[in-house]
């Protein structure tokens, strides 16, 4: 019997919710769109729920890829030296997974694919800082999706985005622009270290990231690929561009 070839394994971090006030534990959760964009490109998405930043490194020998998701959750401010604001929805579980996830993926060259929340969480892990409330910054756009609009009308395509001559998001544009859906109230302020920034909004927000010293694909975008991405060419071609990675990083791992 022939043997089947694995998929590449892809760890997406969960979320943690307190879903049930009955019941103390609280959830793991992970949006299916997510791990349906993951399985769609013929990898694996994978959720190990009670991970710490302590199993780290054990985890990463397992997995193919890392693609951090996006969140309602903020990352606590006190991780970048700004005070919280009272408003904030937290998730102090994710936080002390991601931030170091972030470093140990980049250090052991397994590809990181970083959307929205996980943006910001890979710039704060290497250094950055963000906009608290992008809409109160003079100056800067409100980026927040449309309140009260249906599902469809918040991932609809909201401003353009310019990017990098010769950048591999200019390629996977197949231009020097791009539309992308907007659906953040926190954005990139200071960059971390070993960050470039690719592509800016109109009001130069800094919205799509590359590592510069990555040995692997080390990419971070604040909009959401994951929505419907056969219907995007961008978000289609950026979502292959990791699957490339993942599938040579499983074919080193396994030979």
């Amino acid at each position: 019997m022939p043997r089947t070839a694995r998929k590449p394994l892809v760890w997406l971090p969960a979320c943690h919710r307190q879903l049930d006030l009955s019941d103390p534990g609280g959830y793991s959760v992970l949006a299916d769109r997510y791990a349906s964009a993951v399985a769609d490109i013929g990898l694996q998405p994978a959720v190990f729920p009670l991970a710490e930043a302590a199993d780290v490194q054990a985890l990463l020998s397992l997995v193919d890829g890392v693609m951090l998701t996006g969140s309602p959750s903020n990352i606590e401010a006190t991780h970048y030296g700004a005070a919280p604001l009272p408003a904030d929805l937290l998730d102090p579980r994710r936080d002390a997974l991601t931030l170091h996830l972030v470093r140990a993926a980049i250090a052991a060259g397994v590809p990181l694919f970083a959307v929205c929340r996980g943006l910001q969480e890979m710039n704060v892990a290497l250094g950055g800082s963000l906009y608290q409330q992008v809409h109160a910054e003079p100056g800067l756009m409100d980026h927040r999706e449309p309140a009260g609009a249906t599902v469809e009308a918040q991932f609809a395509p909201r401003h353009e985005v310019r990017l990098a001559p010769g950048s591999a998001f200019e390629q996977w544009a197949g231009g020097a622009t791009a539309q992308v859906n907007s659906l953040h109230g926190q954005g990139l302020k200071r960059l971390g270290d070993g960050l470039v920034a690719e592509a800016l909004s109109p009001d130069g927000l800094i919205e799509g990231v590359r590592h510069a010293k990555a040995s692997a694909f080390a990419f971070g975008v604040q909009w959401h690929p994951e929505w419907q991405p056969a219907s995007t060419p961008f978000y289609a071609r950026s979502f292959e561009a990791f699957a490339d990675a993942c599938r040579a990083h499983c074919a080193r791992r396994t030979s």
